[in-house]
């Protein structure tokens, strides 16, 4: 389909990030004026499902915000029951923390239309349960394909990237081979996008964690958390906005500053924030 988009680009580059249900246009109003409040003069964009109305998404447009309408992928069918959330979680459980229950697997997949965003030269990707602290404007030299590895727990988390954050040069040709590649016979993704970015791109571009710092680290690696080189903070497994966080007391302080983010007061000092 064609992307609709509801205002022109102004900018070569974009921070962009996907919002499939209501719950993740919490994190997206957080997310962009987190960008917002960095000064970039990069376009700042919402990529969003017809599952969403504008009344429904106006929380994000006051930072200033590109939305833009699209379609989950073509997908077969059964390729869509084999990532549906409950095929999903028994074929390939998370272990590690608990995926709220808005949580979509299937919906990932959708963040390959980044590669359709054709009218910019470069982008980077930030999933909507992030904050950007610290401008990220570099990130837009990277080359591609470039994502921080998925380290939360220890090094053997070296070896596999984290899709939270990534960057991209948009060609309509790549899109195209990437869903040729995506639905074959009996593929199945355990991490779904994760999984297949790091299949279709196999000598990724490593991105120093502090560019997707991920809230795990903060009481299972604490010595590698770092306020003064933190960019960006990503809220893997239970999300900031939840009620009856399975994880609140050890993560407070990173859930007190998405509140701060969240609301429209001022924000924290980070250099006076509490080390873990």
């Amino acid at each position: 389909m064609a992307l609709r988009a509801d205002s022109p680009a102004k900018a070569k580059n974009a921070y962009v990030t996907l919002v499939t249900n209501q719950d993740y246009v919490l994190g997206a109003k957080a997310l962009m004026r987190s960008i917002a409040l960095t000064g970039t003069q990069a376009d700042k964009v919402v990529l969003h499902t017809g599952a969403l109305s504008q009344e429904a998404l106006a929380p994000v447009k006051q930072y200033s915000v590109r939305l833009i309408e699209t379609e989950l992928l073509p997908t077969s069918h059964e390729f869509n029951l084999r990532h549906s959330r409950k095929s999903q979680h028994e074929a390939a459980p998370f272990t590690k923390g608990e995926k709220p229950s808005f949580h979509t697997p299937l919906d990932n997949f959708a963040k390959l239309r980044l590669w359709q965003l054709t009218e910019y030269e470069h982008v980077v990707f930030i999933d909507a349960d992030a904050l950007m602290i610290r401008n990220c404007d570099k990130l837009f030299n990277y080359p591609e394909f470039s994502a921080a590895p998925n380290v939360y727990e220890g090094l053997a988390d070296f070896h596999r990237l984290n899709s939270g954050v990534f960057t991209a040069r948009p060609n309509a040709a790549t899109f195209e081979d990437m869903l040729a590649k995506l639905d074959v016979e009996d593929a199945f993704w355990p991490r779904t996008d994760q999984t297949f970015l790091q299949h279709y791109f196999p000598d990724w571009h490593g991105l120093p964690v502090f560019y997707n710092m991920l809230q795990y680290v903060w009481f299972n690696m604490p010595a590698l958390w770092s306020w003064e080189a933190v960019h960006i903070v990503h809220y893997q497994y239970e999300k900031p906005w939840q009620e009856n966080h399975p994880k609140a007391d050890k993560l407070s302080p990173l859930i007190e500053l998405w509140q701060d983010y969240a609301g429209d007061g001022d924000i924290p000092d980070i250099a006076k924030l509490p080390s873990p």
